[in-house]
């Protein structure tokens, strides 16, 4: 019996793995596009906030203020040292050369004025003052927007709140007030206590002490009454032995 051998196209293993490529790349390609979605997704649900915008170099309300309140009160000064003051302090000069002792002082106050100026645009230069000032307005301008057009913390309606929140509300300022005194009592009564507890025990330590000395008194009572009960045997003894001395010496001779 004859086998006929089957003819294998020589393209067919080519083809199955071009198919196979094909699929494994449409799947990485979904799974991209899910993924791309997914993030614009969590990216629209959550925004990112906005970077701050930039502040600008141009003095703002307050920067002008303090410009204007510097001028104020350097003018202030300048006037303060008028030609009538300053021509006070040198009679002699205003006296005999008044147009000179004029053009000093105007140079005098010319000079002052040029170098407070000059002194105070160092110091907003350095401190970055006007930036920082312009900074402060447009935070307040946040606020102040946030304020009238309700934002931020969101405020709860009170008839919304359930009534154990409502009852909490109205006691806890004054359970918060009782428990501050109730604390301030309780300290001092603690200090009292620690007071107490320390003038006892210097009590307790003197009882010691004198029932120390007590004991101590008692033995020598108690040596001294033993002495004295001996002494008292030896004398009765004497006596006796000088009674019977007596006695026989009271006998008539035989």
């Amino acid at each position: 019996m004859s086998h006929t051998p089957q003819s294998t196209s020589p393209d067919g293993p080519i083809c199955l793995q071009d198919h196979n490529k094909k699929n494994r790349l449409e799947a990485k390609m979904a799974e991209d596009t899910q993924s791309t979605n997914a993030n614009q997704l969590r990216q629209a649900a959550s925004p990112s906030p906005p970077p701050p915008a930039p502040v600008p170099l141009t003095p703002g309300p307050r920067a002008s203020r303090l410009q204007q309140v510097f001028g104020q009160a350097l003018a202030r000064t300048l006037r303060a040292n008028s030609y009538a003051n300053f021509s006070g302090c040198f009679p002699t000069p205003a006296k005999h050369v008044p147009a000179s002792l004029e053009s000093v002082w105007r140079q005098l106050n010319a000079k002052l004025e040029e170098s407070a100026k000059a002194e105070f645009d160092d110091i907003i230069r350095e401190r970055d003052a006007v930036r920082h000032l312009n900074e402060l307005d447009r935070l307040v301008g946040e606020a102040r927007h946030r304020r009238d057009n309700g934002q931020g913390e969101s405020r709860v309606a009170p008839h919304t709140l359930t009534p154990d929140e409502l009852y909490r509300a109205h006691l806890t300022p004054y359970l918060q007030e009782t428990q501050s005194s109730l604390n301030a009592r309780i300290q001092a009564t603690e200090a009292q206590n620690a007071e107490l507890a320390q003038h006892i025990q210097g009590q307790r330590a003197e009882i010691e002490r004198l029932l120390l000395s007590l004991e101590s008194i008692v033995a020598d009572v108690e040596g001294a009454a033993a002495a004295a009960s001996h002494f008292s045997k030896e004398n009765g003894l004497r006596q006796e032995a000088l009674k019977m001395d007596e006695e026989v010496k009271a006998r008539p001779e035989i």
